[in-house]
């Protein structure tokens, strides 16, 4: 695949550096001198000194060519001007915009909602652009999905219609995991699950390293594990890693900016179908609280206006007079979502250390996720790199449904369909097995709603919508499945 990318921010080489990891020929284009020989000195494509919003010069570099546009300067208007004049004259080439603003990013998708059978057809989506991409409402749900399963860790799911998720667990000490080797776990519970990766700590470095496992793997305390298992299964192997899930009845929000409000959003909506349904049962008692902090004064006034249920402090989440009066370390769940990363996971370190039961923390990206692991916190949500996968996914084409970093980096997660084409149409699973480069988690039949957990027994047909775990940046894997 051919792709321009235009904008060497750092969203924009870390990008650029997956593509080329893939066998993708990437060009970068930066209007910033500085920025350009910082690329340059990091990736192995070319990046050129050019205005990006210039057709002229889109055209000198070759978008013709191309079959992707990625735009990711820092400006919106830049970008999405940019998408419209490339759609005018080359409409075949797909095209990915940044968008900040949120006002942007839901008018232009709720009119396209609208207005949904005029761009059926050989119309063309607004603007020109095929994917408009908002990093805060990418990270916003990340939350508010770890919210949903209890806070205990990272969670994947595959679409409302998906029975199954994988969860990131910790192996505690003394638990029922400890010491077992996996071949061995399922004699500790009937339950049908499948462990998808394990990340373990290197002796050498104490970095965690992750890896795709064998049944001879033995797990130890303060191992990390993938686990591919039903919604209702999930609390089983929960208790037996050692972890506790617990009902959150209190919840402090760090943070209302546009990530907060969505989060805030979410979480409060959902509480109202809940109260609904209670309220025809003659039981109108809330079962969670949300208390919202922030230190600027329109943000909480405006916040105090759309959510009357919260309680809303215009206050500094770093001053001990507050924690002590409000009693934060007593709270079931700490959510730290502001644009100030170190302190998300500072303030969560800290009041976890004074009694807080768990945290989620909004961080830049996966160098800190596993910083904030370190720390004792339960999940991060890397605003970056969930953007970058997001961007991924739409790159891959139809076939390929969705792409999620997994095993901090190491490894990917991918949603895709087999072609026609596929060497691996009429082949059980057992028989073109590679170990420790990748694995098939679940397939979906077509026509089927439902996804089944793979084995080795599992024959592939045309169509099969798969989901499979790979080493990042594996093209190859993908190629043989997806085309």
């Amino acid at each position: 695949m051919n792709v321009m990318i235009i904008g060497a921010g750092f969203t924009g080489v870390q990008l650029a550096k997956r593509l080329i990891n893939e066998g993708n020929k990437v060009i970068l284009i930066e209007n910033n001198q500085d920025a350009k020989e910082s690329a340059e000195s990091r990736l192995e494509c070319q990046v050129f000194l050019e205005d990006g919003n210039s057709l002229e010069n889109l055209e000198r570099h070759e978008i013709a060519k191309m079959d992707a546009l990625v735009t990711l300067t820092e400006s919106d208007e830049i970008n999405m001007i940019t998408c419209s004049l490339v759609d005018a004259v080359y409409p075949d080439i797909l095209k990915i915009a940044r968008v900040r603003n949120y006002a942007y990013y839901v008018n232009t998708n709720d009119a396209a909602r609208h207005h949904a059978e005029t761009f059926k057809g050989n119309h063309r989506p607004l603007y020109g652009i095929d994917y408009m991409i908002h990093p805060d409402v990418e990270a916003a749900e990340a939350i508010v999905k770890a919210v949903e399963h209890g806070a205990v860790s990272d969670i994947l799911d595959f679409g409302e219609e998906s029975e199954f998720e994988l969860t990131a667990l910790t192996v505690e000490k003394e638990s029922s995991m400890d010491g077992v080797a996996l071949k061995d776990l399922r004699n500790l519970t009937d339950r049908k699950f499948l462990v998808a990766y394990v990340e373990t700590k290197d002796p050498e470095s104490d970095n965690m390293v992750s890896s795709l496992p064998s049944g001879e793997t033995v797990l130890h305390a303060g191992d990390r594990i993938g686990i591919l298992i039903s919604k209702e299964n999930l609390p089983d192997l929960v208790e037996l890693s050692g972890a506790k899930i617990d009902r959150i009845k209190k919840i402090c929000l760090v943070g209302i900016g546009r990530v907060g409000t969505i989060v805030a959003e979410r979480i409060i909506e959902k509480e109202k179908n809940s109260l609904l349904k209670k309220l025809m049962k003659k039981d109108s008692k809330p079962s969670q609280s949300i208390t919202i902090i922030d230190t600027d004064k329109a943000l909480c006034a405006a916040a105090e206006a759309k959510f009357p249920s919260a309680r809303v402090l215009n206050a500094d989440i770093t001053d001990d007079v507050i924690i002590e009066e409000e009693g934060l370390h007593k709270y079931n769940l700490l959510i730290c979502a502001t644009h100030n990363h170190e302190l998300n996971m500072v303030i969560s370190a800290y009041l976890e250390s004074l009694g807080l039961e768990r945290s989620i923390v909004l961080v830049a990206q996966t160098q800190f996720k596993n910083i904030a692991r370190r720390l004792g916190i339960e999940v991060a949500i890397p605003m970056r790199d969930t953007l970058i996968d997001s961007i991924i996914s739409h790159l891959h084409g139809k076939s390929v449904t969705g792409i999620h970093t997994v095993g901090g980096g190491e490894f990917e997660i991918v949603e895709c369909d087999l072609s026609a084409g596929s060497r691996f149409v009429g082949k059980q699973l057992k028989d073109i097995a590679n170990p420790g480069q990748y694995l098939v988690l679940l397939v979906k039949k077509p026509g089927d709603t439902k996804y089944e957990m793979a084995s080795g027994n599992t024959t592939l047909s045309t169509g099969d919508h798969l989901v499979i775990i790979e080493k990042a940046g594996d093209k190859k894997v993908l190629d043989r499945f997806s085309k």
